[in-house]
């Protein structure tokens, strides 16, 4: 059973929403999400952690009923981590197992590099590491291409675009990468996440402007102006990387030199599946992680 409805206070202003199911005197895990979606990208995952684990899944800052802070430097990584580290006081955990998709992988690579103290196991669907994300949005044109709707999203006025006719733009996002036979955005889900469209879309565009990760532009360098030591972005902690090969916004070249980085990796591919795997594919991908949770 999914309860919702939890609310965390995590310091500096912020409150954080979760649902939660699992005993909570069990192994800790967390789940974080991505955009354009709330902490129901997860719901079809967590009744496989009811037992042996208590499972949470915010809503990130900026989304649904979690605070929506206006200003672009609230969602800077450090802030978001700081949330992260917030409701792990709250909760009492003093380690725990992440699972993160799109955004929220994103932070959650960061927290690892971070907090390896905190965070005790790293899973990681569809969301690149900082190296070769960078890598690949300053010289390669295929994922320049393939990023290009960061540009669009990180621009004035984007919240008006992605809002125009009741959404479409951001349902394009999941039906555009619809896998045949992986139908999962019924009717009944969109009038959910039309409802916490409505609550606000500033926070979540947020999370691309304030991010140094873009791609280049005639007038703006993007990620082509950074320079990365790769020896400040290791990872220290076991992890686990779940890839759907069919992610057109995210192909698996992002995967390549992973291995250099991270120094106790897991990869997984899936071939058919799209970006959102973690809906089309529930039952795998609960099945990779307590498979690599029993095992490290």
């Amino acid at each position: 059973m999914i309860e919702t409805g939890r609310f965390a206070d995590v310091g500096r202003g912020i409150r954080l929403h979760y649902a939660s199911a699992g005993d909570p005197a069990a192994r800790p895990i967390m789940f974080l999400h991505g955009f354009p979606e709330y902490w129901a990208a997860w719901e079809d995952m967590l009744p496989y952690f009811t037992t042996n684990w208590h499972a949470v899944a915010p809503d990130l800052r900026g989304f649904n009923l979690s605070s929506q802070p206006h200003d672009v430097a609230a969602y800077r990584m450090r802030e978001v981590l700081a949330d992260f580290e917030g409701l792990c006081e709250h909760l009492q955990w003093r380690r725990v197992t992440v699972v993160a998709h799109d955004w929220g992988g994103a932070a959650s690579w960061q927290w690892a590099i971070a907090h390896p103290e905190r965070v005790e196991r790293l899973i990681v669907l569809n969301s690149p590491h900082p190296i070769p994300f960078q890598r690949d949005l300053a010289s390669d044109p295929m994922q320049q291409a393939a990023s290009a709707y960061m540009n669009w999203l990180r621009a004035p006025g984007a919240e008006q675009g992605v809002a125009r006719h009741d959404y479409q733009a951001l349902e394009g996002f999941f039906l555009g990468m619809q896998r045949p036979g992986h139908a999962w955005y019924t009717p009944d889900r969109a009038a959910h996440y039309r409802e916490v469209w409505g609550r606000g879309l500033t926070g979540g565009l947020n999370y691309y402007r304030a991010s140094p990760l873009y791609p280049p532009t005639a007038s703006d360098p993007g990620a082509a102006a950074l320079v990365l030591d790769p020896s400040k972005f290791r990872v220290q902690v076991p992890t686990l990387v779940l890839w759907g090969e069919a992610d057109t916004a995210l192909p698996p070249r992002l995967l390549d030199g992973l291995s250099e980085l991270v120094d106790d990796l897991t990869i997984e591919r899936l071939p058919g599946a799209t970006h959102w795997l973690a809906h089309e594919e529930p039952q795998r991908i609960a099945s990779a992680i307590h498979a690599f949770c029993d095992a490290s």
